[in-house]
């Protein structure tokens, strides 16, 4: 296909008509070229099916650098980040000390399949700075993390099922693609081929918000359910906050039937707080699961509990789980460096008060027309819904309709400098490397494009 007939299928006024305060699109010649090589070697183009910007105006927009909480694409766009990989570049991109700490370590090598001195130092920061976990496994993803915390709750526990809930991911192991958020959501699927049904059979999927569904899952199958998992904050299916009260309920109905609470933070861990979700809340789940931030960017990905939960983990215990790039020295550097800055004095009340205020500065604007959009958030994360509801709780809260208007603004802010997740599911995400010079800039470029959104016919 020719490079104008891709731009053309892409930008068509047909589906987007254009008006007098709209800005031109961007060049996307370049990522647009890149996309129909990438094509020929990947399924759809892309290695994570998001990245297709199926949901959003345009081809994809291939990235060839980052700096604070600035990327810059093939095209020579530069971009005020909002996506920041998906949550884990909390200090922003190519952040000096990081930089620094892994160009140290890489020098000496980049794998060995063998212990090294910094998973003992990144273990003991974590450990001694977070009260929710004894003992930890490093994993090479979170993906991975949550599927050896699955393991682990089946054998401790001796019982095959588990609870999740519609619209939570928790990544793409078998048992935990059954009504999953984030990419699949994007695509309106509520589960993926290639699971067997009897794996999907031992997942139980539940609503959440739903105290009466929980107590029915336990009393229709005593005495089976291993674990209940839940996203620290839920944030793959929108950003679907829950009650304290729902989440303290939580803790309860698994200690009542022997079963565990497992919290996944591959979002939250780090980013709500140090401590993360399980701090928030005040709640003390069984297993946590951890991703993401821990590795600065780089892959990687852990759980961790009590010295006697994990005793069951192999070789100590029964329940094994093994990989040659768990604990990579160059992944283990990053972490060092970001955990470091994160516990700095100040560093989590800065980030979250200017992110409540960026927050706050739109609902106002967004009210103050009477526009049908929330913006709702939590510390450094924040989610852009069309909506007039005050609060969305569950998946099925969320209007598809809405994410036709999400489409123009992506659009909308990609032309004004600014870049978020291709998704109207999908949250957005404040670094410490954004200032109120930027922060000032995109809620400049939001009111532009919200005003374009609600013009729309």
């Amino acid at each position: 296909m020719m490079l104008n007939s891709i731009k053309k299928i892409f930008t068509s006024e047909e589906d987007y008509p254009l008006n007098d305060k709209s800005k031109a699109d961007i060049s996307r010649d370049k990522s647009a070229q890149l996309y129909e090589k990438a094509k020929r070697f990947f399924p759809g183009g892309v290695n994570s099916p998001v990245r297709a910007f199926k949901s959003v105006y345009g081809t994809p927009l291939f990235i060839e650098k980052g700096e604070g909480c600035y990327i810059t694409d093939a095209d020579g766009n530069t971009f005020i980040d909002f996506c920041g990989s998906w949550g884990p570049l909390i200090l922003g991109h190519a952040h000096p000390k990081v930089i620094e700490k892994v160009s140290e370590t890489i020098t000496q090598g980049m794998s060995f399949g063998a212990p090294t001195a910094l998973e003992n130092e990144l273990a003991e920061l974590i450990i001694s700075n977070n009260r929710f976990v004894e003992k930890i496994r490093f994993t090479s993803s979170g993906t991975e993390a949550v599927m050896s915390a699955i393991r682990l709750a089946r054998g401790y526990t001796k019982r095959d099922k588990i609870i999740k809930f519609e619209g939570c991911y928790h990544g793409h192991s078998d048992s935990l693609l059954v009504k999953a958020g984030s990419g699949l959501v994007t695509f309106g699927e509520t589960s993926s081929a290639g699971v067997p049904t009897p794996f999907a059979a031992e997942t139980l999927v539940l609503p959440l918000d739903d105290k009466e569904a929980l107590e029915q899952a336990f009393e229709q199958f005593p005495d089976q359910i291993a674990a209940v998992i839940i996203e620290g904050v839920p944030a793959n299916n929108g950003l679907l906050l829950q009650s304290p009260e729902y989440i303290e309920f939580l803790r309860q109905i698994c200690t009542t039937n022997g079963s565990l609470l497992i919290f996944d933070e591959v979002i939250t861990g780090f980013r709500l707080g140090f401590e993360g979700a399980a701090a928030h809340y005040g709640i003390t789940p069984d297993i946590v699961t951890y991703g993401k931030i821990i590795g600065g960017g780089l892959p990687v990905g852990m759980y961790g509990a009590s010295a006697e939960i994990m005793s069951h983990i192999s070789p100590d215990g029964g329940v094994y789980q093994a990989g040659t790039l768990s604990g990579n020295p160059v992944a283990m550097a990053a972490g060092i460096a970001t955990l470091t800055e994160l516990l700095k004095s100040g560093f989590y009340k800065d980030l979250n008060n200017k992110t409540e205020e960026f927050r706050a500065s739109i609902q106002r604007f967004a009210d103050a027309r009477n526009y049908k959009f929330k913006v709702f958030g939590i510390g450094s994360i924040f989610w852009f819904a069309f909506t007039q509801q005050e609060a969305i709780t569950k998946a099925s809260d969320i209007a598809h309709e809405s994410m036709e208007k999400f489409k123009i603004l992506h659009r909308e802010l990609l032309n004004r400098g600014i870049y978020f997740g291709p998704s109207g599911y999908e949250v957005g995400f404040v670094s410490g490397a954004h200032t109120k010079v930027e922060l000032e800039k995109a809620k400049r470029a939001i009111f532009e494009s919200l005003d374009l959104v609600f013009q729309q016919k």
